[in-house]
């Protein structure tokens, strides 16, 4: 028996992009779209009638918008929500509030919607994981077979910290920031899959709410303890010991930035010395050089399935044998601080 279709609900004011995303979603034969809503309101209220898998919804709009519909939206339905606006290219900060109140991922109108399919898979899985949450068992600690390896809870001598995550990730940041000391030991890097802008905002959006400071990465900056780096959409970031180096993409990944890219560079600037965190994420973007991180001695901490939005990233370092300990969304700030030894102030 085939699977069944992925029901879309399509909320746009612009009657050429209520044209143009039907088809785009149809083109795929996993999809059918059920419904189109040309307002907050009336996406409300077809939410409700046509129960769909995925709404993608505008911001900009007549009636109700697209925030005032979310809120409404993700309280009435299990229904996961991607926004997708031209605004969302020049008001990142209000794409992030969207994030924070409940909405699965985003797309800019301009160049996004090429990739849609796979985001729409990625807000099935969301919704997927809500459905069954309460029956999720957490992955646990994973027992590493070979040499003995630090226990779970012990410190750590990590020099760098380095994050990576996609589909969920600006909340799972802030989440594991936010406990996080202003007088961390250790600089930390993070690798978000996000378009160019949309990392700006976010670091800004974090700086204002952590007590690290969170800055985005630039080329030539001086690694500082205490101080988290965002890396620029669209582009690549590695590291040295002492630096950022932020280059144009040269064909190294799929995902600009990519958390393999960072890792393996880490890697060669810091041997065994690095803490990787790994957090929720489609896809596998990380697996490969986390695991070749922890065979060379170094430390990695995954989020489990049951807080992930998306167990993708997490479940592919995992099963590459690359994960020292899978933990909840809201332990992983913690460990971070016993693992680098930072005062609890």
């Amino acid at each position: 028996m085939s699977a069944p279709l992925i029901r879309v609900l399509v909320v746009d004011d612009s009657a050429f992009m209520r044209g143009v995303l039907p088809t785009k979603i149809e083109a795929d034969p996993r999809f059918k779209v059920v419904g189109i809503a040309a307002n907050g309101r009336e996406a409300i209220d077809k939410t409700i009638a046509l129960k769909p898998d995925v709404v993608t919804l505008d911001i900009d709009m007549p009636v109700m918008n697209g925030i005032d519909a979310l809120k409404e939206i993700v309280r009435v339905s299990t229904a996961s929500v991607i926004m997708v606006s031209a605004r969302t290219e020049q008001g990142a900060a209000i794409t992030l509030e969207a994030l924070a109140i409940g909405a699965v991922d985003f797309i800019p109108k301009s160049n996004g919607v090429e990739r849609i399919h796979d985001k729409l898979l990625a807000a099935v899985e969301a919704k997927s994981h809500r459905t069954r949450a309460l029956a999720a068992r957490p992955a646990g600690v994973v027992r590493p077979s070979g040499p003995p390896r630090p226990t779970a809870g012990a410190r750590l001598s990590a020099k760098i910290c380095i994050i990576g995550s996609s589909t969920g990730g600006p909340q799972a940041l802030q989440t594991v920031l936010s406990q996080l000391p202003e007088n961390l030991p250790v600089p930390v890097v993070v690798a978000q899959h996000m378009p160019p802008n949309f990392t700006k905002a976010l670091a800004q959006r974090l700086n204002d709410t952590c007590k690290p400071r969170v800055v985005e990465a630039e080329d030539g900056l001086q690694l500082v303890k205490g101080t988290v780096y965002i890396s620029p959409g669209g582009m690549q970031t590695r590291v040295t010991a002492t630096e950022l180096k932020v280059t144009a993409d040269q064909g190294e990944s799929l995902y600009k930035p990519s958390v393999d890219v960072l890792a393996e560079s880490a890697r060669a600037a810091f041997g065994k010395n690095i803490l990787g965190v790994m957090l929720t994420g489609m896809g596998a973007d990380g697996a490969a050089e986390f695991t070749k991180l922890r065979k060379l001695g170094g430390y990695n901490i995954s989020q489990d399935q049951a807080s992930c939005v998306v167990y993708g990233m997490p479940r592919s370092l995992v099963e590459a044998g690359g994960s020292d300990e899978a933990l909840p969304l809201d332990q992983i700030g913690m460990r971070i601080r016993t693992a680098l030894g930072a005062n609890l102030n």
